[in-house]
């Protein structure tokens, strides 16, 4: 195989990941990175939490100069990638620049969705270091501050808000807290901390109008008008798909992609926010917009990249820390039609959920403070071997045991 050049479309966690895979598995050729962004890759995990409330940069960047130069990896920042041509194996930029490639990676991310197009410098929406430094700026104590969506990222923004003495409320459209993840009986469970943290947690909450007025925002509902000092808006994020389309690459929420992170056209791959990967765990295609998944997808489509023939089937696996409590899942489950197995009580320090088949194979997990317990989760997933329930819900009876028995 003769891999001369690789080019990386995209600025975050899975196109660092990849061009370090590709140095550490030996690839000697040349590397171009093109970020849309204007700074190097950087993680974002931080934004809504660590660095939403110290703005300390410590650790954040991925590839810093010193790295790159040593490696000789090309950074180009400030530049969009506008098409991939097959048939020259090249990148074109909008700048007109033209980059050979024989093999390429997109790993664009996605853009925050709108709510009623609004638009303001109170109206925020995080996906950015510069939008967290912009959102840290108006958040101390005292301010107002609604947050539209109660997943993952607008728990932490709240839980990060409230650190800093701001006056939280949540507006959920749903019937619970990251139902959308959790099914509505755990979400409903993890509702609570944002009671115990001071938070006016609003559920079934419906947003027909968003404006600045002045130094304000309004939010208007059928139940009325909702005034903040900041709203910040976190209702999932749209693929950036653009150079995909505009090449000609199949696109179905996101980029359609194998088990090898391989997309319809030869020798160019997707991984991360963008990809709408095929696993052979779950036998579908699916999108996830978490960290690991990035991780895990780049370094397979890295390895494949240069001809180490790598499928990911890795069970999903995301985390949340909120409110001084650490959140976590593992795997993919209908969690709204199956009945969880409890070990423990919603609502104590610590406690979990199982999600079985109909064969007893632990299919996902949820766990609050438990992260020994999803360790142990994941490899139960992976083997798809039958687990006992009563273990499951005996808290005297380690997890761990279940390993022993594969």
């Amino acid at each position: 195989m003769n891999v001369d050049n690789i080019v990386v479309i995209g600025g975050g966690q899975a196109a660092a990941v990849a061009i370090r895979t590709l140095r550490r598995r030996g690839y000697d050729g040349a590397i171009v990175l093109v970020c849309e962004e204007p700074v190097r890759p950087y993680q974002r995990p931080p934004l809504s939490k660590e660095y939403l409330t110290h703005g300390d940069e410590e650790g954040l960047f991925l590839l810093p100069e010193d790295w790159t130069d040593a490696q000789r990896v090309e950074v180009r920042t400030g530049v969009r990638a506008s098409k991939i041509s097959a048939d020259d194996r090249a990148v074109l930029l909008e700048d007109g620049t033209i980059l050979p490639a024989d093999r390429i990676l997109i790993a664009t991310g996605g853009t925050p969705r709108r709510l009623h197009d609004a638009e303001g410098e109170r109206i925020v929406h995080l996906r950015t270091k510069a939008d967290a430094d912009a959102l840290r700026s108006r958040l101390q104590p005292g301010t107002r501050l609604i947050v539209v969506g109660a997943g993952f990222i607008g728990a932490e923004i709240a839980s990060s808000a409230r650190a800093l003495g701001a006056h939280v409320t949540i507006l959920e459209a749903g019937p619970a807290p990251l139902q959308r993840v959790l099914g509505t009986r755990l979400g409903q469970a993890c509702a609570q901390m944002h009671h115990d943290a001071g938070v006016d947690l609003r559920l079934d909450f419906q947003v027909t109008g968003l404006e600045e007025d002045g130094d304000e925002v309004v939010v208007s509902s059928p139940e009325g008008r909702l005034v903040a000092d900041v709203v910040v808006v976190g209702i999932g994020i749209v693929p950036n798909v653009d150079v995909a389309v505009s090449s000609g690459i199949a696109v179905d929420n996101g980029i359609v992609v194998d088990e090898h992170c391989r997309t319809s056209m030869p020798h160019v791959y997707a991984a991360g926010d963008v990809a709408n990967h095929f696993h052979p765990l779950y036998g579908e295609h699916i999108r996830v917009e978490h960290f690991d998944n990035a991780s895990k997808q780049a370094s397979a489509a890295a390895n494949n990249m240069i001809g180490r023939e790598t499928v990911y089937a890795d069970p999903h696996w995301f985390w949340s820390d909120q409110y001084g409590a650490n959140l976590q899942f593992v795997g993919h489950a209908d969690v709204d039609g199956a009945e969880p197995i409890l070990r423990g009580t919603p609502g104590d320090e610590t406690w979990g959920a199982f999600f079985l088949d109909e064969h007893q194979r632990l299919t996902a997990a949820f766990a609050v403070n438990g992260a020994e317990d999803i360790m142990v989760a994941r490899e139960l997933i992976a083997a798809q071997v039958p687990v006992d329930p009563r273990v499951l819900t005996d808290q005297t009876a380690p997890l761990m045991d279940l390993l022993e028995q594969m």
